[in-house]
């Protein structure tokens, strides 16, 4: 390869745009992207709580059992805190006895995953495609059909009873 190829190509990978780890905007099967969402800190904190703000932002964690939405058992579905975009229905939500909000499934595309050591062994973070905020971790000890638990911090939901 010439060097001018080969600086020409580097200078095309450096000017490509940045990638996220949680951007995603399909769920792989054609359906629209979702447009991102961006704010400055400063709109972030005008909008949510001082709670919301720490865990869709800075990615904290609310204490077990504190959330209303443990107990929720209508129809409806649960909207992200920060953006309102759909991402779980009642139909998803099982009662897993670990003090937050859980789902087996989610809806298709609604969340990018990365990884996350911050208890020393990796687990699987996820945040929503829209607005980028933490919702809270996925683990594969949920029950059938997909043996996922997608546990949410309740103060990243909001419930959308159904109509009716």
């Amino acid at each position: 390869m010439k060097r001018r190829h080969f600086l020409s190509g580097l200078i095309g990978v450096a000017s490509l745009p940045a990638v996220r780890a949680f951007a995603t905007t399909t769920d792989g099967q054609g359906r629209p992207m979702i447009e991102r969402i961006e704010r400055s800190e400063a709109e972030w904190r005008r909008l949510l709580t001082a709670e919301q703000f720490r865990v869709l932002r800075e990615e904290g964690t609310e204490p077990a059992w504190t959330s209303e939405l443990n107990a929720e058992k209508r129809k409806g579905s649960y909207v992200c805190a920060g953006c309102d975009l759909e991402l779980f229905t009642s139909d998803m939500k099982y009662d897993s006895g670990t003090g937050w909000p859980s789902f087996y499934t989610t809806l298709p595309g609604v969340f990018g995953l990365k990884r996350d050591f911050k208890l020393i062994l990796p687990r699987t973070e996820y945040h929503c495609a829209r607005c980028g905020g933490h919702h809270g971790h996925v683990f594969k000890d949920g029950p059938a059909p997909t043996g996922e638990r997608w546990c949410n911090n309740g103060v990243a939901l909001r419930f959308v009873p159904a109509a009716g």
